[in-house]
């Protein structure tokens, strides 16, 4: 004998929930869902009236043409994106004034100085540059260690202008060379503008104030970081 999903357990109290009956029984797939009218689609043609007896007085026309032209490639639409900028999140561990020990690029190995995050989340560094070399450039978190150490930064001041738009390269036109300029190996050194120059040097004066005053520090600073064999540096307290 057939026995009823939703059976009673006490008056008025049932096994199961109506939402759950409901489910149970499908229902769901036996609502009538009314269909929308569908809209007047937009008139795509015209009649014009044509002259003359034998043409037929009437002729219907295109309102908007096709192009007699074509591209003979496919032209690549740009892809809608829908992503969210979002600020990057700076380490707990980093901190203004934290040493930092740069992992990748030209000063792989170098101990530089956390001055600030800039807005496209990269870090502001510097080695000093009397120091170690390193002059104000911007890192990836990343690919940096953050050690214990740190540097008084109290009484530095870091100016708004070093931004991501200071770092920007400016374009210059291309020059063609000959061919003997090409072949040859000695290429022009590249000159730091004096702007610049004065730039890391009103940085780097109040931070190597502050380095003076702590013994070793300097000579750490210098030091590039190596690791040698048997060295784990997951296993290590930087």
């Amino acid at each position: 004998m057939h026995k009823p999903r939703n059976s009673f357990i006490a008056p008025g109290i049932t096994r199961v929930s109506r939402s759950s009956a409901f489910s149970k029984r499908a229902l769901y797939k036996k609502q009538k869902v009314s269909a929308e009218k569908a809209a007047a689609a937009p008139a795509t043609t015209k009649t014009v009236q044509v002259n003359g007896e034998k043409n037929g007085k009437e002729r219907v026309v295109a309102l908007n043409k096709a192009s007699r032209w074509y591209p003979a490639e496919d032209v690549a639409q740009p892809k809608q994106s829908r992503k969210t900028a979002k600020p990057t999140k700076l380490r707990t561990s980093i901190t203004p004034g934290t040493v930092l020990v740069l992992l990748a690029g030209r000063f792989r190995g170098k101990r530089v100085v956390f001055l600030k995050q800039l807005a496209s989340g990269l870090l502001l560094v510097t080695g000093p540059y009397k120091v170690n070399g390193v002059p104000l450039r911007r890192v990836n978190q990343a690919y940096v260690i953050a050690t214990s150490t740190k540097v008084d930064l109290s009484n530095v001041k870091v100016d708004e202008k070093f931004d991501d738009a200071y770092f920007k390269k400016e374009k210059t036109a291309k020059a063609s060379k000959t061919e003997e300029e090409f072949f040859d190996e000695k290429q022009p050194k590249k000159t730091i503008s004096e702007s610049r120059s004065a730039d890391q040097k009103s940085v780097d004066k109040e931070i190597l104030a502050a380095v003076s005053g702590v013994p070793h520090l300097r000579a750490y600073l210098n030091a590039s970081f190596t690791l040698r064999k048997g060295q784990a540096p997951h296993a290590m307290k930087f």
